[in-house]
């Protein structure tokens, strides 16, 4: 799958831009805060129709303006394609393919397949659990629609049994069918969740020996909230019921896959522990380029590979890694931001064929070729 162009009118700092990329390789240069990280975030947008940092579509919208439009032109399974998205204040978002608006949102999910580093990766690793079960819910509603209705059947389960916790109820017949409600669709998630974990562990320990060598021991597993204290995993329903006393004192659910989480380890301690800020950095990269092979056979597709800021934090031993990596293998089509231009250069110098570059300044993009 290929960007062609990029059209944006009032997405964050960026006022009016109209971009033509390279198949293979697109570099951004300039200082923090031009707007190098918000072109990223709008073909993020794009894909997900929501922002990659999480924040509010309106927050999206340039200051003083009524609405943001973002369009792209992409080369997709041997077809050219248009999307368009629109935002405005007070009404409810549109994205349209080749001129035709989605009713679900939900059911673009997956088509043009991206994979995205940024600085705040470093939430997967530091971060809550939650940040863990949101790049997991992700990454799988990509290539498994399954997985994305289980997901929306259980959380409207999970609302009604939690609005029965607060209300004190004491309907065991209506506990019973909303908790065998949820343990349907639990048994997809989960399931999902730990075949995708087993096929993820190889990629990504591979790609982690790549960039900081074999010296370091990583791993990971998934943390299922419904295991007994023997270790054994249960069905939902059982593990509900035997929490229910504990759910109405705390007037919340408190087993279930919106519970679960993946442990990381690294020299078999848990990585927010013992891990150094290059070694985190190392880790969620090598998650991502995981991530990356992951889609890119369960689509078929090549996904964009976006990389924002990715050397912040790394010594010159595993940058120079990483450069050799992206440029050694097939990862389609590339986009880059940096504020030094070492890195790039770099990068360029490793690479065969077509490449752009592009300084960013107030939401400015000049081409330097």
């Amino acid at each position: 799958m290929e960007l062609r162009s990029l059209t944006l009118t009032n997405f964050k700092n960026i006022g009016e831009a109209s971009l033509d990329f390279s198949p293979k390789i697109n570099c951004f240069l300039g200082d923090n805060g031009m707007g190098k990280s918000n072109l990223l975030d709008a073909i993020h947008y794009l894909s997900f129709c929501r922002s990659f940092t999480g924040v509010a579509d309106t927050m999206v919208i340039r200051r003083g303006e009524d609405f943001a439009m973002a369009k792209g032109i992409y080369r997709r399974r041997g077809a050219d394609e248009e999307l368009q998205l629109g935002m405005q204040r007070g009404r409810r978002k549109s994205l349209k393919r080749a001129g035709k608006e989605y009713t679900r949102l939900a059911d673009h999910i997956g088509s043009f397949p991206i994979v995205m580093t940024a600085p705040s990766d470093t939430d997967l690793a530091r971060g809550a659990a939650e940040e863990r079960r949101r790049w997991m819910d992700m990454v799988i509603s990509q290539e498994n629609h399954r997985y994305l209705d289980a997901l929306m059947r259980y959380a409207t389960a999970l609302t009604q049994r939690n609005r029965m916790l607060r209300d004190a109820s004491s309907d065991s017949a209506l506990y019973e069918a909303v908790e065998l409600q949820m343990e349907m669709a639990a048994g997809v998630i989960t399931g999902a969740r730990k075949e995708w974990i087993d096929k993820l562990r190889t990629r990504f320990g591979a790609f982690y020996a790549a960039i900081a060598g074999e010296e370091e021991k990583v791993d990971l597993a998934y943390d299922d909230s419904t295991a007994s204290p023997d270790g054994i995993a249960a069905g939902l329903a059982d593990a509900l019921a035997r929490a229910r006393r504990r759910d109405e004192a705390m007037r919340h659910t408190t087993v279930g896959p919106h519970r679960d989480d993946i442990v990381m380890t690294l020299a078999d301690m848990p990585l927010r522990r013992t891990a150094s800020q290059g070694q985190t950095k190392t880790f969620t990269t090598a998650l991502r380029l995981a991530q990356y092979e992951f889609l890119r056979e369960a689509t078929g597709m090549r996904p964009l590979l976006l990389l924002d800021d990715i050397f912040d934090k790394l010594d010159s031993r595993r940058v120079e890694r990483i450069i050799q990596l992206v440029a050694s293998r097939d990862f389609g089509q590339i986009f880059i931001t940096d504020t030094n231009r070492k890195h790039l250069d770099e990068i360029v110098s490793h690479m065969s064929g077509d490449f752009r570059m592009w300084t960013v300044s107030d939401g400015i993009f000049t081409p330097e070729r």
